[in-house]
């Protein structure tokens, strides 16, 4: 993104272009690269804080708020109803992702693919946090997909009957992450002069590295969601609101007073050009020097290149 320089979203412009594709991308970029269906099996949504943290900062990260700030155009109602359009297509994909989670499940060794799901969520964070970083780590997909194979167990394959809980806790998560976004999109006039997107990004990543710590256990349940709030509060500037009104008064006075003097150089001129004219005559009837001469601190003709542009 041209304007809050995301580096995920700056990747993604480049391949699908258009705000609408872009913010369908970035959101349901979880649903493609397999993060999703990882976090789900790993049990990222077994709990409310679960459903929270999945959702806000999975489906409704600092990529979607960037997209929405930066690169939506039209009102916030219109803006409002491009996000109800793709949230509706990603909940309907966390659904279905979902229902089959039970089965791909069977066939793998839940311990195992709970630490690439927390790897894929490492390497998302540091993709986020600096896109140099993440020009030499894999993609998530790549990541989902060798802890596919690591943990593969087809001995323990069966068709799982579909879990409508599961099914429910996931439609949570991602309506989540919609609701989230459609807030945004609701508030962005507000929000575009009172947030500091990048701050909200670095932060972002922070949680987002932090949540595959809370599904090893290696850090309390609700600590990303902590870290999510902070992160809120320390990207809220609402100074910057005020200093961009003030540089807009001032823009506005500087205009005043050059629309002003503009008006007041031609008499300037007038009397200037009228002062030129009684010394040249007062020079010629007297006899005096020729303009030429240096009495007048004019260069002679031969010095012309010389004379400074304001002469």
């Amino acid at each position: 993104m041209s304007s809050s320089q995301h580096p995920v979203a700056l990747r993604l412009e480049r391949q699908v272009g258009g705000a609408t594709k872009l913010l369908a991308t970035v959101m349901g970029l979880p649903l493609i690269d397999g993060i999703f269906p990882a976090l789900v099996l790993a049990g990222g949504v077994n709990s409310v804080a679960g459903i929270l943290q999945v959702g806000l900062l999975v489906f409704g990260g600092s990529a979607t708020v960037a997209v929405i700030l930066a690169e939506m155009d039209g009102t916030p109602r219109e803006q409002a109803g491009t996000v109800l359009t793709v949230g509706v297509g990603i909940v309907a994909l966390a659904a279905v992702e979902a229902a089959f989670a039970p089965t791909i499940e069977s066939v793998l060794h839940p311990e195992t693919f709970k630490r690439f799901a927390a790897l894929v969520m490492l390497a998302i964070a540091a993709k986020t946090a600096s896109s140099r970083i993440g020009e030499y780590l894999p993609s998530p997909g790549v990541i989902v997909g060798l802890g596919m194979i690591a943990s593969f167990h087809p001995a323990g394959f069966r068709l799982a009957v579909v879990d409508e809980m599961l099914i429910l806790r996931a439609t949570a998560a991602a309506a989540t992450g919609v609701t989230f976004a459609l807030l945004v999109a609701l508030t962005s006039p507000w929000l575009r002069g009172v947030v500091d997107i990048d701050r909200f990004r670095f932060g972002s990543a922070v949680a987002l590295g932090v949540l595959p710590l809370s599904l090893l256990g290696l850090a309390p349940g609700n600590a990303p969601l902590a870290v999510l709030a902070v992160t809120s509060l320390l990207a809220f500037n609402p100074e910057s609101e005020d200093v961009e009104a003030a540089e807009d008064t001032d823009a506005d006075d500087t205009a005043a007073v050059e629309a002003m003097n503009a008006e007041t150089s031609p008499n300037a001129t007038d009397s200037g050009a009228k002062s030129d004219a009684a010394q040249a005559v007062a020079t010629d009837g007297s006899g005096g020097a020729d303009s030429d001469e240096v009495g007048y601190g004019y260069p002679g003709e031969e010095d012309d290149d010389e004379r400074e542009p304001w002469l």
